[in-house]
């Protein structure tokens, strides 16, 4: 159908792009012009009636109705009538009259009775940016079954969606939805809201579409790779054999082994050059570390902010941090980025910028280390491709257990014990500076204490310009760490056997569950105490008994509701009105195999 420039403005001004988001805004109420026999309080309703008698008074104007329908006498009234409103009862008339009824003792009265003539209807109200009556012309004009099927839509679902706008023999119940309806609505909110995710990628060629096999370089790894890192290694040798520049993220677990999926990707990837950019030196070391380990027939190059300038054009593999970007970088035709949130869009774009080769791209990967939940893995697949890795090359033995303060003398006990075994701790408080708000103690209240009663207590924050200096010392000579959250990602600590968080309550669960995966990286047998001053938290507690990262991202949704994948992040509200990810996967798997996903 042809949109006309002034339609188009109504469009806009609702802030809807398609005819899918119209159908989505759904009436605030209905009016119901149809005649009932049956009198209902405190209800819009309407009556066939003869007005009686008319009585006007300074402020007001009361009618004496007989309802026929009712077979009973109704008082109207009129407060601050407009001249135009008293014309409309004349004593003797007949007609149809329509208002909210109430009764007490017997004693009907109908307020704000007004004249109306399209008997037998019932109309929908909307409350948008325009007025009523304009926005029910334009629901009439564009909100069609053919307007909705051009979209995409299935039939049973737009049907469904027509019915609440247009409702033949009874207004839907919008305080209590019938679960198809409920459904119609989640379906078409989420396909939507793919469809535009989809439109936001952009395809480009590769700068090249080789692959070597990576099987006999992993038959001479000392472990073997885990069924779900083959699986992620194998959707990257689709990708790196394309002539489609890749853009996949790969999301693994804490400890789930993704640098063996980074190294078998460079790898695949040989005689080709690849680069990797990580967030932070310390990690950029032990990626290189790593690789130096691992790929004793590869060229590595670690590049950092202290690294010499000199060429690197006699490399097969470039890592770094984003010392990279201000780098003269020879050709690459993969590029890597890990632990991908912690750098802004502009800093993964003017990585691939700076090797990009005219219009051809390299293959890019993304790494994260933050699990989603599976139904935002799979809407995520409209706009980049996703491998998850949800299992772990060994199990780890971590007891996590909430706290308070009566608990606190058992846990000294604990730390002493551990530091004795040559085991370290870290501890994590909310805040570097006291706070009048918080009731908790902040680094500097609380850092004298241990300080007086352990050796070897290193403390850092994320403002501490020497952190990563200060987390390589303590890694090699501390006992006890005293920090923010700065180490919630990244750096490997053999020795870490214990995690306390103080004031956990308020960290989401994924934070949570980033910094207990801190502990027993070797299969030592690890602890994690959240301390709390709340006398009871059902969210701990079901932390506590959840091993999974993915099944931790889920309850981070039910608790938290989903961020806004599309429009940048808003973690404590969720942009999607319908439909809820923690509940509703099936609708998820159902729109991503009926729309133009596979």
């Amino acid at each position: 159908m042809d949109i006309t420039k002034e339609q188009e403005e109504k469009f806009k001004k609702l802030g809807i792009g398609s005819y899918s988001e119209l159908a989505l805004i759904v009436p605030s109420a209905y009016e119901d012009l149809r005649l009932h026999n049956k009198l209902q309080t405190h209800v819009m309703q309407l009556i066939d009636a003869t007005v009686e008698s008319v009585y006007k008074s300074p402020n007001s104007l009361q009618i004496t109705f007989y309802a026929h329908n009712f077979g009973h006498a109704i008082t109207g009234v009129l407060f601050r009538p407009k001249p135009y409103m008293i014309h409309q009862f004349n004593v003797g008339e007949r007609d149809y009259y329509y208002g909210m009824i109430e009764c007490k003792s017997g004693f009907c009265s109908m307020s704000m009775p007004k004249k109306v003539t399209n008997v037998g209807k019932i109309t929908p109200r909307y409350k948008t940016q325009l007025r009523t009556d304009v926005m029910l012309r334009f629901v009439q004009m564009f909100l069609t079954k053919e307007n909705l099927l051009s979209e995409g839509l299935k039939e049973e679902v737009a049907e469904e969606l027509l019915k609440i706008h247009f409702p033949a023999q009874e207004p839907v119940n919008l305080k209590k939805l019938e679960s198809k309806t409920l459904n119609a609505l989640k379906y078409v909110e989420l396909f939507t809201y793919m469809k535009q995710l989809s439109h936001k990628r952009r395809y480009f060629k590769s700068i090249t579409s080789t692959c070597q096999d990576y099987k006999k370089w992993a038959e001479r790894l000392p472990f073997k790779l885990t069924y779900e890192q083959i699986n992620a290694i194998e959707d990257i040798k689709k990708d790196l054999l394309s002539n489609i520049s890749a853009k996949r993220m790969i999301v693994g677990d804490v400890g789930s082994g993704k640098t063996m999926v980074i190294l078998a990707s460079c790898v695949m990837m040989l005689p080709q050059r690849s680069i990797l950019m990580a967030p932070t030196t310390i990690l950029a070391n032990q990626l290189y570390n790593e690789a130096v380990k691992y790929l004793p027939d590869v060229k590595i190059a670690l590049v950092t902010n202290k690294s010499k300038k000199i060429s690197l054009d006699a490399y097969d593999f470039i890592i770094g941090t984003h010392a990279l970007l201000y780098r003269e970088l020879p050709q690459a035709s993969l590029v890597m980025v890990d632990e991908q949130h912690r750098f802004g869009t502009a800093q993964r774009n003017m990585l691939e910028k700076l090797v990009n080769i005219g219009d051809k791209k390299p293959h890019f990967l993304q790494f994260s280390a933050t699990p989603i939940p599976r139904t935002q893995a799979m809407i995520e697949t409209a706009h980049i491709d996703v491998s998850l890795i949800t299992s772990t090359p060994f199990k780890k033995d971590i007891t996590s257990k909430v706290i308070h303060k009566k608990d606190f003398k058992e846990l000294l006990e604990h730390i002493k014990s551990e530091i004795d075994y040559g085991n370290q701790i870290l501890l994590v408080y909310p805040l570097v500076e006291q706070s009048e708000v918080l009731e908790y103690q902040s680094i500097d209240e609380a850092r004298g204490y241990w300080e007086n009663r352990f050796e070897n207590v290193y403390v850092t924050h994320g403002k501490d310009r020497d952190k990563e200096e200060v987390l390589l010392e303590f890694s090699k000579k501390g006992d006890i760490l005293i920090a923010t959250t700065v180490v919630e990602v990244g750096i490997s600590l053999p020795r870490l056997s214990t995690v306390v968080v103080v004031g956990a309550e308020r960290l989401g669960l994924s934070t949570l569950h980033q910094l207990r995966g801190r502990v027993s990286r070797t299969g030592l047998k690890g602890y994690c105490f959240l301390y709390t001053n709340k006398s009871e938290s059902e969210r701990l507690e079901r932390f506590t008994k959840t091993i999974s990262g993915f099944d931790i991202a889920n309850l981070d949704l039910k608790y938290r509701k989903s961020g806004d994948l599309l429009k940048g992040h808003n973690q404590s509200g969720s942009q999607f009105k319908w439909i809820d990810l923690a509940e509703d996967e099936d609708i998820v798997k159902s729109v991503k195999k009926d729309c133009f996903l596979s």
